[in-house]
Parts: C-alpha cells; structure tokens; sequence
C-alpha cells in the first residue's frame, strides 16, 4: 500500500510558510524550537491522545514557551509578541482542525481526498535537485529521511504523556494499540534503501524506497486506528481508594 501524493494548495501553501517563518523567529531565541513537519507529528498525537489536552498544557512541552502565568525562562521559546502568540495560534487551530476532520471522517483510502495527509517535507528529494556546487553543503550532514521528522514529532507526544498511552487492561485494544504504535515507530527510523520514487510527485528525484513509501501510507492507518481506539475506550478513570470503615467496636 502507497500512500498519495499530495500537493498543497496556494493557500495551504502560504499558511505553512507562515507557520514555518514563526517558527523560524522563535528559533533566534531558542534553538531546540522544531520545524513544521515536527510540530505537524507532534499535533497528530496530541489529537489522538486518550484524553483531551489543551493548549496551555502541549505547547510548552513543544516550543519550551512559558507556561500561562509563568515567567520567561532565558533558555526556552518565547514569542516575539502577543500579537505574533495569537497569530501562531491562529494557524495551529485552523490546521488543527482540519486534521480533526480528516481523522473523524471515514475513508477507505489514501487516495480519498478527504483522508489524513501529514504535511512533510522531502529534504533528500530538495537537495538532490540542488546545482552540485550547493549540494556539496550537505553531504556531511544526516539528512531526515522521508517522513522521519513526522514521526519522531508523534512519538514525542507520546513520550510525554506516557500515562495517556500506556496498555490499556483489554488485550484486543492493547495488542491493536501496539502494532499503531509500532507502524509509527518505524518511520523514526532511517530509510537506507535505494531511493527508487518521488514520494510528493512523479516528476521530482527519486529519494524515497517503495518500502519506505509503504511505511508511511500504514502509519497514517495506524494514526487512524489511534484515534479510534482511545475514543472508543474513553478517557482513564482514576481508582478511588476509599479508607476502611470503622468497625461496630471502633
């Protein structure tokens, strides 16, 4: 199974190079600040989560911004202005929802217009088109392979909200909920096959193996397959321990 390519729109297009020059101008202030394909991983995971987390609570753990009511840390993000805050909020909701809506609806294939497609970049295929003069910038660099950043973007919510990920008690769920997890898993790793196909069009350089491509369309699946499984399950319920009761002589 492959998964469709998938050329954004003039719009979409702007919006993410906006998202993506915020992030930028926050990377002058902290370095650790992530790239769009991250934080786009990192936002699937936040949505399939078992339990609702806001805002307030996610985005210091992926942009090291303060917390609400909390002082600038000197070595963490912040925002250049409230203005710049809101604006960034603005399109992380705008694409939040539309994520929302592409894993809430029910789709039979990759190919359906309406099914989840992880906006990510194919830094391997840029390079490689790349004048040989600029590509030799680049060749002792570890370059992502495709999808990767994605995935590690995921795997990083969830490293972070263990307790919102851990086993649940029925073995059906459990052993559903590994093998997502797992097909997730395997993106963070590299893809050292040959490069045989473009992954986002026919027509760019081949930077990607069949094998790697077919990874990918299982671990949108899998992305799926998570966020039914928590809703279906609902979120944790907390064990109450009640004290003993006094006896009768008590």
């Amino acid at each position: 199974m492959t998964s469709s390519s998938h050329t954004p729109s003039p719009l979409e297009t702007v919006v993410f190079d906006e998202l993506e020059g915020i992030l930028d101008d926050l990377r002058t202030r902290c370095d650790e600040t992530p790239q769009w394909e991250f934080c786009e991983g990192f936002m699937a995971a936040v949505i399939c989560s078992r339990r609702r987390i806001d805002a307030a609570e996610y985005l210091p753990v992926l942009l090291g911004t303060p917390a609400d009511g909390d002082a600038p840390d000197p070595e963490g993000g912040s925002f250049a202005s409230q203005v710049q805050r809101e604006r960034f909020l603005a399109l992380w909701n705008q694409r939040w929802n539309e994520v929302v809506t592409a894993l809430d609806a029910e789709v039979n294939s990759l190919e359906d217009a309406r099914c989840y497609c992880p906006e990510v970049m194919d830094i391997r295929a840029a390079v490689a088109e790349m004048p040989a003069e600029e590509q030799a910038a680049f060749r002792r660099e570890e370059l992502p392979a495709f999808a990767q950043v994605w995935a590690l973007g995921f795997m990083y919510a969830v490293e972070n909200w263990p307790a919102e990920w851990a086993m649940p008690r029925d073995k059906d769920a459990a052993r559903s909920l590994d093998r997502a997890l797992q097909a997730v898993v395997a993106l963070t790793e590299d893809d050292t096959a040959a490069p045989e196909v473009s992954p986002l069009g026919e027509d760019g350089a081949p930077s990607a193996s069949v094998a790697r491509l077919n990874a990918f369309g299982e671990a949108i699946w899998a992305v799926y397959d998570l966020r039914e499984i928590w809703r279906a399950l609902g979120p944790r319920v907390e064990s109450v321990l009640k004290a003993a009761a006094p006896g009768r002589n008590a």
